[in-house]
This record gives structure tokens, C-alpha cells and sequence, in this order.
């Protein structure tokens, strides 16, 4: 199939246009087409700096929030589109570990780089799940393991069965999107340790509280209908790409002042995320290679995409700083996830004492729930205004 002009001048803007009349909140229709983009570029694209560092457009994004906030929903946009296009291949919502190595054994994909002519043969697989942990499993370490490992993308990826056989991929290659809740992410995780340096240290989590608005009867416009078809046939458009990216010299000025901003201020101080810290430069080079195939096939990175990338980076890591917040030692480590969940949505900063302890009924008691409120209170994250004849209130700092 030969390349084709673009219908649309910016696919990820295309996308959000598409999503604009829906609940689900802008991060994550965002980062669905973020993912859309990477699952069509494959392993057939890629960014080399130097000898031996080789960069490939792949992500883990994990959309996290309470039930009903629009997760399944975002995804369900972006699946309708991948679903349209046979060459993106895709793999099962649940599955165990020897089933997705077959699978990706299977795709055994071929491909031609347009600059050079040189074959590339590799195993690229998408992997969505609208429940993560369901995907993951609990506590599955095999699986936990063999998905920090295909991350990095690897020439050769090999697996002895308990037959003794030996299982080998080539050219690994996978993206993953996924959704879940901050319970279910704790339940699954097998440790603390396993959050700083293993499979979360890979994962863009995409954190929010609330759905983005209500709808209550969706409607489909005949423009909308187009604005669909043009999406999937871009999509495939992108999807031709193949080679390497080349990157102007500005683009490279401005990765360098990146860098060096990364290294000296980075964007959180929780040690629970040294890992993912240490891969920013790898989230930013991938996410420069998607906005250059947003809009155009030129497959040249310049500054625009990596200032763009550096926004979208920047955006998801605001509140991706609370996913752990429940994750910890202390005994009431999750409560006070939930406790601050629970201020965030709350429609006005002054929230009666009562509605609060209501709340966590079931959860604490007195001494327990008075524990939550001094630390929150010592986060600065709440004041609680004691009035003596009237109703104590808890005061949300900096809500208005």
C-alpha cells in the first residue's frame, strides 16, 4: 500500500475532536490517542542516538481512577479505530503469559524501510485491557518480569518452557493501555519494592478523580461518522511509516535543555518513583515520534514535537504523584488515599465534619479517623475548623 495524503492536518487533534461530546476526562482521551498513534507506528519506527541506544514508539499508559470516571469509555473510542485496521495486531483482554507469547510469535511481522530498503522483522503487539489487574493477575511475578523485559524493546526475546522447549520472539515490541482503580492497583501490586524499579516504573499512569462532564444522551452526527472514517484511514496512513526518525538541530537544543532540567529538578521527590524518573527521556523521545506522526509522515523530529511531547509528559505527571499515595507502610496509608479522593471531588472547599465521618463509617472509627485528619492536616492539605455550638467543617486548602 502506497502512502496516501492525510484527510486530517493532526490526528491526535482529530481524535479529540471526535471525543469532545463524551464523559470520559481529557487526559484520558488524550493519552488513548497517544496510544492509537504508537499501536500503528509499531517496531517499524524508531529514534537511534549513538551506537547502541535505540528508542521505539511504544508506551505502558494505565488510565486510573474511581468507578464510573470514563476509563472503558476512552478506550472503546480509540478500540474502535484499531479494530478498522488488520495490520495492528492485538491481544486478548485476559490472557496468561504463555498465551501472549504465542500470540506474539504468531504476528511474525515483515516490513521495508523506506530509506534504506532494509527488511525488519518483528513481533508488535497491542495489548488493552479495560481492567488491569484482570490482565495482570495478582501478584503474577512471571508475568510482571517478562513485561518489564519486552518494554526495552529487545532484537531477541527467548523463553524456556517447562517441556524445555524454547520459546524465542524477534523483535519485541509491545504497547499497552489499560484501566483501573487505585484499590485494585494496590491489591495487585506484589510490593513496595516492586512500585520503585519494576513494571510501574514503566507505566504512564494517568490519574483523575472524576468524570470531565455528564451526558446523558450521546449523540452520532454524520460529521462525526466522517471525522471516524478519516481517523481510520490516517491511522493506516501512519501506519506505512517505516525507518529511521532524523531530528533537526533545534529538536536536539531543546532535548538537551530537557535533560539537564530532568537531572536537576525532577518532577516528583517520592522515591517511589526513581524508576520512572530514570526512563523520562525515553517517554519524551516516544512521545516526540507520535506528534511528528500526528501530522505529517516526514518522520523528522523537530523542536515543535518535542516542546508538544514535553507538555503532554508534563500534564499526566501532575497527579500521577498520587497513585501511590495508598501504596506505604503505614496502616493507614490506603484511608488516607481515599480521604483525599474523597475532599478533591467534593464540590466546595468547606466540608461538614459529620458527611466526612459518614462517610468512612464502615473504615474507622474515632481514633482512627482523628489519625487521618491530623496527618492531612500536617500534609497542609486540610484545615479543620473546630467552632464550639456549631458544626466543625473540614476546610480544603486552596479549593475554591
Amino acid at each position: 500500500m502506497t502512502q496516501k495524503e492525510r484527510k486530517l492536518p493532526d490526528w491526535l487533534d482529530g481524535f479529540m475532536a471526535l471525543t469532545e461530546n463524551s464523559e470520559p476526562p481529557v487526559l484520558y482521551r488524550k493519552w488513548v490517542g497517544i496510544s492509537a498513534i504508537a499501536s500503528a507506528l509499531q517496531r517499524k519506527v524508531r529514534v537511534d542516538l549513538g551506537i547502541s541506544l535505540t528508542m521505539y514508539p511504544n508506551f505502558y499508559v494505565v488510565l486510573v481512577g474511581p468507578p464510573s470516571t470514563g476509563k472503558g469509555t476512552a478506550m472503546k473510542y480509540g478500540s474502535d479505530i484499531l479494530d478498522q485496521i488488520p495490520s495492528i495486531k492485538m491481544a486478548a483482554q485476559a490472557t496468561s503469559l504463555q498465551a501472549l507469547i504465542r500470540r506474539m510469535k504468531t504476528v511474525n511481522l515483515t516490513d521495508i524501510e523506506l530509506d534504506t530498503g532494509r527488511q525488519i522483522f518483528h513481533s508488535s503487539m497491542t495489548i488493552l485491557s479495560n481492567e488491569f489487574t484482570v490482565f495482570l493477575g495478582y501478584h503474577n511475578r512471571e508475568l510482571i518480569s517478562s513485561l518489564c523485559d519486552w518494554f526495552d524493546c529487545g532484537e531477541r526475546w527467548a523463553y524456556d518452557t517447562i517441556k524445555r522447549d524454547r520459546e524465542e520472539i524477534i523483535g519485541v515490541w509491545v504497547n499497552l493501555l489499560a484501566g483501573t482503580t487505585a484499590d485494585s492497583l494496590r491489591e495487585a501490586l506484589p510490593s513496595t519494592e516492586t512500585v520503585r524499579g519494576g513494571l510501574t516504573s514503566r507505566i504512564i499512569f494517568i490519574n483523575e478523580y472524576k468524570k470531565n462532564k455528564l451526558v446523558i444522551f450521546p449523540t452520532v452526527t454524520q460529521d462525526e461518522i466522517e471525522l471516524q472514517q478519516h481517523l481510520i484511514r490516517d491511522l493506516e496512513q501512519i501506519g506505512l511509516m517505516s525507518g529511521v526518525f532524523k531530528y533537526t538541530e533545534g529538536a536536539m537544543d531543546f532535548y538537551t535543555d530537557w535533560c539537564i532540567e530532568a537531572e536537576n529538578n525532577p518532577p516528583f521527590s517520592d522515591n517511589k518513583f526513581d524508576g520512572y524518573c530514570g526512563r523520562r527521556r525515553k517517554h519524551l523521545t516516544a512521545l516526540a515520534m507520535v506528534c511528528s506522526a500526528s501530522r505529517s509522515n516526514n518522520m523528522v523530529l523537530t523542536r515543535d514535537n518535542f516542546e508538544r511531547a514535553a507538555h503532554l509528559l508534563g500534564e499526566a505527571e501532575v497527579r500521577m504523584g498520587t497513585v501511590f499515595r495508598g501504596i506505604g507502610k503505614s496502616d493507614i496509608a490506603s484511608l488516607i488515599n481515599d480521604a483525599i479522593v474523597f475532599l478533591q471531588n467534593s464540590a466546595v472547599p468547606d466540608i461538614p465534619l459529620f458527611q466526612f465521618a459518614r462517610r468512612f463509617e464502615g473504615d474507622v472509627d474515632k481514633i482512627v479517623m482523628d489519625r487521618i485528619l491530623t496527618t492531612l492536616e500536617s500534609m497542609k492539605y486540610i484545615q479543620v475548623i473546630r467552632r464550639p455550638g456549631t458544626e466543625s467543617v473540614i476546610h480544603v486548602l486552596g479549593k475554591k
